[in-house]
């Protein structure tokens, strides 16, 4: 049984720097590592000094064998966590990729609800929000994402149901938990469809109800924004280079870039003309 709780301990641990980003866990492992090796080194000297009294070095080498033994366990299980982090975050963008060029729609439907959870909370990071998942392992009950948006919070229950309309209940249950942590708003969002009584219930509290066809339309929404703002961002480094190549001048001695400068003494002062931006080492000019 003692052996049990630990395992179950070390699964929990695995699991909550899972929710973490990847890159945070991998960090954890470095540190703790460092820091408990450089505490195992201090804890040596102070047994080799303190060999002749008994209760002190009894109390130092407990510590000392606590602390190399988690010198190499909790890096592992940071690291472990990084990995699990790491495969979620690949299965998410996976999952919602599968699903916005999906022509059946079949993707949505047949995914499980730890699936369906995942692709909300990608659709929530993709709209910008910060999404905490929750660490509990269960298919149902309480909330599932936790969302933040600068200063506001709102919470996520997501429901997996294709077969059920979901009622009244469950938006409740939501909106009683959103009074208690005092946050903004809250989502219930569903592969199936609503109540009407839910749907009434929902009105003026703050809570947004979606449900499948609007999930898709959401999914696809935020799939072509994406694809647009890539398109937009390429488009303006082909026109910047279209600019740069055709409308300045190269310089007719080096081939450098040329720059607009305004001559300052002579006959010319007061002109513009292009010179090269190796100036002094090259002289390059073009009239303007």
């Amino acid at each position: 049984m003692v052996r049990r709780r630990r395992t179950k301990l070390v699964e929990d641990l695995i699991i909550v720097v899972s929710k973490f980003p990847w890159w945070l866990g991998l960090a954890l492992a470095a540190v703790v590592y460092i820091f408990l090796s450089n505490y195992v080194a201090r804890l040596n000297s102070t047994m080799d000094a303190n060999v002749g009294l008994s209760t002190d070095f009894l109390e130092t080498q407990l510590l000392h064998t606590l602390a190399q033994f988690g010198q190499y366990l909790l890096p592992a299980i940071f690291l472990m966590g990084a990995i699990a982090s790491l495969i979620n975050q690949v299965k998410r963008k996976s999952l919602f990729q599968n699903v916005v060029t999906s022509a059946s729609g079949s993707e949505l439907r047949e995914m499980s609800w730890r699936e369906f959870e995942m692709l909300v909370g990608e659709l929530f990071r993709r709209r910008g929000y910060v999404v905490a998942e929750n660490v509990g392992m269960g298919a149902d009950g309480g909330v599932d994402l936790k969302l933040r948006n600068g200063s506001e919070t709102f919470l996520v229950q997501c429901k997996h149901w294709r077969a059920y309309k979901v009622s009244v209940n469950i938006v409740r249950e939501l909106y009683g938990v959103m009074a208690s942590e005092g946050v903004t708003g809250g989502f219930v969002v569903t592969s199936g469809v609503f109540t009407s009584d839910a749907k009434a219930f929902a009105m003026h509290k703050n809570i947004e109800l979606i449900d499948g066809p609007q999930l898709s339309h959401l999914l696809q929404e935020t799939h072509l924004d994406s694809t647009t703002g890539m398109r937009q961002t390429v488009d303006e480094l082909e026109e910047t280079t279209f600019r740069a190549e055709v409308l300045l001048p190269s310089c007719p001695r080096c081939g450098g870039v040329m720059v607009r400068r305004t001559a300052r003494r002579g006959q010319n002062a007061g002109r513009e003309f292009w010179g090269c931006m190796g100036y002094p080492g090259c002289r390059g000019v073009v009239n303007v």
